[in-house]
């Protein structure tokens, strides 16, 4: 599901089950981050599918990347691997206003 910032962040900050997701590259993720956000980079192919079935599929993945583009695209690749609930950030960091580390 894809979410505008204000939703999207205020609906992590409620959620007890939730975990934040950046799918950006290791360099992006140097520069920039939301704090508490595990990092799994989309470039790597099937590594990056592996690390994503690794992940629990019964939590709440709220999902970013540089422009939204990328994970939306890791949202339908989580919903195909059986994950129920994915939330992507509309604009990415880009456009984000909240916390950064």
């Amino acid at each position: 599901m894809d979410l505008q910032q204000d939703q999207w962040w205020e609906n992590y900050q409620k959620d007890e089950n939730a975990v934040l997701l950046d799918v950006r590259s290791e360099e992006e993720v140097e520069e920039i981050a939301i704090p508490q956000a595990i990092n799994i980079d989309f470039y790597k192919g099937q590594e990056f599918l592996n690390e994503l079935e690794q992940l629990d599929k019964n939590k709440n993945y709220y999902v970013y990347c540089r422009s939204g583009n990328r994970s939306g695209q890791t949202c339908m690749l989580m919903k195909q691997l059986g994950f129920e609930n994915t939330f992507n950030l509309i604009g990415g960091m880009n456009e984000w206003e909240g916390p950064t580390k």
